[in-house]
């Protein structure tokens, strides 16, 4: 096996070398070229101690010297370099209460999550791969380095990562690793907010997102995503769907791109579900509300996982949205009045979202539904290319006009433009200044 290393990467290495000491990519870096995808990073081990490895090198950076880590800067990038290294007992299912450095790479490599990301690599040696990870590659398969009970108790988050990773890279998790999975869960709530979003998000985005079945099935969404857990167990008894909640939502997160917004909405749209279902006497399951309970339950679940507020504001604007004019067909108006409450760059993502929905439930009038949708999307197209005023800063008129038209300052302003504004998402021909100052005094004589 050889992998073609980068030139500064070989610098790095080389350097190290010649001062006697051992150094290799490791990690993601080997497993992703051995794949052949373009490795995001390329991370470097050696024996060289940090205080050894920043003498060879005129800049670095101490990002983690505690646990090994330097950052060489050559030419402004920068190249993580960490010493071999032992951690010691664990103690929070996260942090070991203290790492020793050692000589011996085959140590280092042991204490690594799963055996695809224990390869080590350079010119001189090849490939080290002592617990087969390349043969797990071939085979497709997510297996811990030794004991995985051993591993999952040192970082809980790997159990998370296990999951991931197949869904990145389309592999299924090995039975053992699968076991320990299920025995250590609940450890996970030990792990930080900030650490599950990510690993989330990575799953999420992913060509497999359909993993979080998996996730579910082995117990790991109880703990990061109870609400998920909830939508699996909840029928849908209507001709419209033929999945539970859950099984109709996977199939939603694969209908559309891999982008976190639209995920995380495919996702998130039907939380509510389970909370508004009624039966009627006939056997039929209603959710009547469900759009706006899943837009409050959205906006907990992200603030729980401490996603940034933009995330928060636009993923929730998708959910509240996503059942609007279900029933209803398209018409120029509902669809400016639409746009408007989603916003014209949010708006592409609502349509995709909405023929992911359809996509996700049964075939009852999905023909029906899906041409109600082109419509809603051509109506799209004609608006934007008319320029029709959707939102109060495309208004004809200001605040200032107003004023000047003799309206007092206070309330009464942004009540009589948003009062125009509705007259014009009616018909878009209004929107001219004075026609529209003329609806406001017509309207003020009254």
């Amino acid at each position: 096996m050889r992998i073609l290393l980068p030139q500064k990467v070989n610098r790095i290495i080389h350097t190290l070398q010649e001062h006697g000491f051992e150094a290799y990519a490791v990690g993601g870096c080997v497993r992703d070229s051995i794949l052949g995808r373009i490795p995001q990073d390329w991370d470097i081990t050696t024996s060289a101690a940090p205080e050894e490895t920043k003498s060879l090198f005129s800049r670095t950076v101490d990002t983690g010297i505690e646990h090994g880590t330097v950052t060489v800067l050559l030419d402004g990038e920068g190249f993580e370099v960490t010493t071999y290294r032992v951690d010691g007992e664990y103690r929070d299912c996260r942090h070991p209460k203290k790492v020793t450095f050692t000589r011996s790479l085959s140590e280092d490599l042991k204490r690594r999550d799963f055996t695809i990301n224990a390869m080590a690599y350079n010119e001189t040696a090849g490939l080290v791969d002592l617990f087969e990870g390349e043969r797990d590659l071939e085979k497709g398969v997510i297996r811990c380095v030794g004991c995985a009970k051993e591993r999952f108790g040192e970082d809980a988050l790997r159990i998370l990562r296990a999951v991931r990773f197949a869904a990145q890279l389309g592999f299924t998790v090995e039975e053992e690793t699968k076991d320990a999975v299920r025995e250590l869960a609940g450890n996970l709530s030990k792990i930080s907010a900030e650490r599950i979003q990510a690993e989330l998000v990575k799953l999420l985005v992913s060509p497999h997102p359909e993993q979080i079945r998996e996730a579910y099935e082995l117990g790991i969404t109880r703990i990061i995503l109870p609400e998920f857990d909830r939508m699996m167990e909840t029928a849908q008894e209507t001709p419209h769907h033929m999945y539970s909640v859950g099984e109709h939502t996977v199939r939603v997160m694969c209908h559309v791109r891999p982008e976190k917004i639209l995920r995380l909405a495919a996702l998130l749209h039907d939380t509510g579900k389970p909370d508004t279902k009624t039966v009627d006497q006939k056997g039929v399951a209603h959710f009547t509300g469900h759009a706006l309970k899943s837009e409050e339950l959205t906006r907990k679940i992200l603030r729980r996982l401490k996603f940034d507020n933009d995330t928060l504001r636009r993923t929730a604007c998708l959910v509240r949205h996503h059942d609007d004019y279900y029933k209803t067909a398209a018409t120029p108006e509902t669809v400016r009045r639409t746009m408007h409450a989603v916003g014209k760059k949010l708006f592409p993502y609502y349509i995709e979202l909405k023929q992911a929905d359809i996509l996700g439930q049964s075939e009852y009038r999905r023909a029906e539904k899906l041409a109600n949708l082109e419509q809603i999307r051509q109506y799209d197209q004609e608006i934007r290319k008319r320029g029709d005023c959707i939102s109060l800063k495309e208004l004809a008129v200001s605040g200032a006009d107003l004023l000047e038209a003799g309206i007092p300052a206070g309330k009464q302003i942004g009540a009589s433009l948003n009062w125009l504004l509705e007259q014009v998402l009616t018909d878009p021909q209004k929107n001219e200044k004075q026609i529209l100052l003329k609806l406001l005094k017509d309207r003020m004589k009254k």
